[in-house]
């Protein structure tokens, strides 16, 4: 194979009738998926080939045809969320420089506002097509397995939003293997939880292609509301969560499991974050007969590097690791751009194979290297993130490089002031961080205790340096459209209410 496009060719093939994707509503089989992609690409075909297309709709159905229609005609998607902020967005076409925007009745006008330079294409328009199959043909022959598939765009340090380009080949080496491991099948049905801007919809998407599973976009609304969420994931007879841990840590802190336990399920992953214990005992606890898996990846890897099965007989208060590679993926960790493999001690993850993504848009970084050790060039990405392999031979998360602070003359893993945080009885979750300018540790929560009383609690197991000058308390946390914490919406927050008084 050389284009994700063949997936589906091979599911609707395999099953035309069965239900590709739901969003609890509507429904669409394989073969209609199948029709309406071809229709999809041999109207965008028509207008462009090998060039990125800007897909500007909301999380429903004609985003993921949209997709899929797209990478048939040999170009490339870009996914623009339509709940970001304007600026946003505007600097995310200038960095991309598309000629072509898809959006619907709905965003048109909005469209034409945002971006003036591009010709917007309609997205009634397009699906309703006629399938031009020799014009299609033309575009399959005329692709390799290199060519990029989606951009998806990260912050950038500079504060300019950077696009990484992924290819087909990327995605089709990963998800087959992703599936095998995991035994998703055509039986299974996927909840989607995440955003399409954010790279964990690609194990959703283009597992349901790969297996011929069922995926299910659960609503946006729901994600706030765990008793209707819950409701929902059984309604719709859901098998396989694949979400970030936020997402389910907010089921958790809302004791939405007391509530119901989703009684399909029996395959939760989880990535974007550490997952706290005391919330993944809450899961193990709630769901003895379901499968849990610990993920690691960051996006520029395509999805995920490393992976972990929990184990319910062992013990993970102290250590939860990260895992051990997917196969065709090389792992090692570096210290000072050496390799180790003293185990215990802490070095920067690099990855290379050919989950690589062929970079960053119009921009060179060194993240991305090349090196020539064995008398050929190698290419490594540098994760930036922290990781030890403990004893059993597995990698387990230390946190960023970046996140690393020196404060009153210590280096202190700001992780390491969230964990003790979420060692006490009463925290259900936590976030720490640190105002540069005023040079104070900070830290939020949510649980059931004082500041007062927890401040003498940590005092008791970190020594003062690590204790934060101020302990802010609230009902939630803020979420990103990732559905991961907001630390900039909190540290908006501290510089709004409590700055001027620390």
């Amino acid at each position: 194979m050389k284009n994700v496009y063949e997936l589906l060719q091979r599911s609707a093939r395999c099953y035309p009738d069965a239900i590709a994707l739901s969003n609890g509503r509507d429904t669409c089989t394989f073969e209609q998926l199948h029709n309406s992609v071809r229709q999809l690409g041999s109207g965008i075909a028509a207008y462009s080939r090998q060039s990125p297309v800007i897909i500007f709709l909301d999380h429903d159905l004609p985003a993921v045809i949209s997709m899929l229609g797209i990478a048939l005609s040999g170009n490339s998607y870009c996914i623009f969320n339509t709940d970001l902020p304007d600026l946003r967005l505007q600097a995310m076409e200038r960095a991309l420089s598309a000629r072509y925007v898809i959006t619907d009745q709905a965003h048109i006008q909005k469209a034409m506002e945002l971006f003036p330079n591009q010709k917007i294409l309609r997205y009634e328009k397009l699906i309703s097509s006629e399938i031009n199959t020799s014009l299609l043909q033309e575009c399959l022959e005329n692709q390799i397995d290199l060519d990029p598939l989606y951009i998806n765009f990260t912050s950038g340090s500079t504060g300019i939003p950077k696009g990484v380009i992924i290819n087909h080949r990327s995605v089709l080496d990963f998800i087959p293997t992703f599936d095998d491991l995991f035994h998703i099948t055509n039986q299974d049905v996927l909840a989607n939880q995440a955003p399409f801007d954010f790279d964990v919809c690609v194990k959703d998407i283009y597992t349901m292609l790969n297996v011929g599973a069922t995926l299910v976009l659960v609503p946006r609304v729901l994600f706030s509301q765990p008793a209707p969420l819950l409701d929902f994931l059984s309604d719709q007879k859901v098998t396989t969560m694949i979400w970030a841990v936020s997402a389910l840590t907010l089921i958790s802190v809302y004791h939405g499991l007391d509530y119901r336990v989703p009684e399909y399920v029996d395959k939760i992953l989880f990535s974007g974050e550490m997952m706290p214990y005391k919330h993944l005992k809450n899961y193990l606890d709630h769901m003895p007969e379901t499968m849990f898996v610990n993920l690691y990846g960051p996006t520029e890897i395509t999805c995920n590097a490393l992976y972990h099965i929990i184990d319910r007989h062992r013990d993970y208060a102290k250590e939860l690791p990260i895992g051990k590679p997917f196969p065709n993926k090389r792992v090692e960790l570096r210290q000072n751009g050496k390799r180790i493999s003293k185990p215990y001690t802490i070095g920067e993850i690099y990855v290379s194979g050919s989950c690589l993504a062929l970079g960053y848009l119009n921009h060179e970084s060194p993240a991305f290297i090349e090196e020539n050790t064995r008398g050929y060039k190698e290419r490594y990405y540098n994760t930036g993130d922290l990781a030890y392999l403990n004893k059993q031979g597995e990698y387990v998360f230390k946190g960023r490089s970046d996140f690393q602070i020196k404060y009153m003359g210590h280096r202190i893993e700001l992780e390491e002031i969230d964990q003790m945080l979420l060692h006490q009885k009463d925290v259900q979750a936590s976030c720490a961080l640190f105002d540069q300018e005023k040079e104070k540790l900070i830290a939020y929560y949510i649980g059931d205790i004082d500041h007062k009383t927890l401040k003498s609690q940590l005092l008791k197991e970190l020594p003062r340096f690590m204790i934060p000058a101020k302990l802010m308390q609230l009902d939630c946390f803020p979420l990103n459209k990732n559905g991961k914490l907001d630390r900039k919406k909190l540290m908006e927050d501290y510089h709004g209410r409590y700055r001027k008084h620390v």
